[in-house]
């Protein structure tokens, strides 16, 4: 069954052509296309994405949630893998993601661990093996059948943050979620601009404020007021 990668960015020329020529190395024939859909860059985020060989779209919106709604509506392949651009699937991504359909699953990610050897980091990871909702989030990477995801009316774009675990949310409830026993690897950018205990609080406190039905944007001025 083939697949198209959809990668929703904004600014992200310094990880965005390796990680298409990796997605490309490793995808064998099943990857129908890889879609970056830019949300307005100002950097050279879209010269190397072409040049890497990625279909580019621009979204009027700079929003994950529309930009991965636009990349879906115009992918042609029959399953939809969202990877962000600092996330790295295992080499392995093609056949690993092929295995879990074929056993009849409908949607799936990756457990993922952090490009850091930081003992903290290395705790934070080990909790999204499990299927809880606040062990979710894009950094895992996910895949899904398109008609499925249709069917779930898409990403809500009402969530300008938060989007993802909104989506889950609402999937978990009809389908099960497979957590492929394999690590995808997440950049740790997050954590060295800030410090572990500043991300921990605000991950905390805008998951906790958003199962509360607290406005995106409201969510959205908090994590940003936390966050360097």
């Amino acid at each position: 069954m083939r697949i198209s990668v959809i990668i929703p960015v904004l600014n992200e020329a310094d990880r965005i052509g390796p990680l298409i020529h990796f997605l490309r190395l490793h995808g064998s024939d099943f990857v129908e296309e890889i879609v970056v859909i830019d949300g307005g860059s100002q950097d050279a985020t879209v010269q190397l994405a072409l040049a890497a060989g990625a279909r580019v779209v621009q979204s009027a919106v700079s929003s994950r949630a529309a930009q991965m709604n636009l990349g879906a509506r115009i992918a042609q392949a029959p399953v939809l893998y969202f990877v962000h651009a600092d996330t790295m699937p295992p080499d392995s991504y093609e056949a690993d993601i092929q295995g879990v359909l074929a056993a009849g699953y409908t949607m799936g990610c990756y457990r993922y661990q952090f490009d850091s050897p930081r003992l903290f980091l290395k705790i934070n990871a080990y909790f999204n093996r499990f299927s809880w909702l606040w062990c979710q989030g894009g950094d895992k990477t996910f895949f899904i059948r398109r008609e499925v995801f249709s069917d779930l009316g898409g990403y809500d774009e009402y969530y300008t943050i938060m989007e993802e675990y909104d989506f889950l949310r609402r999937a978990m409830k009809r389908y099960r979620l497979y957590t492929i026993p394999k690590y995808a690897t997440v950049s740790a950018r997050k954590y060295e601009h800030n410090s572990w205990l500043r991300v921990q609080v605000a991950n905390t406190l805008v998951f906790q404020l958003f199962q509360l039905g607290v406005a995106p944007l409201r969510l959205k001025h908090i994590y940003k007021s936390i966050l360097r």
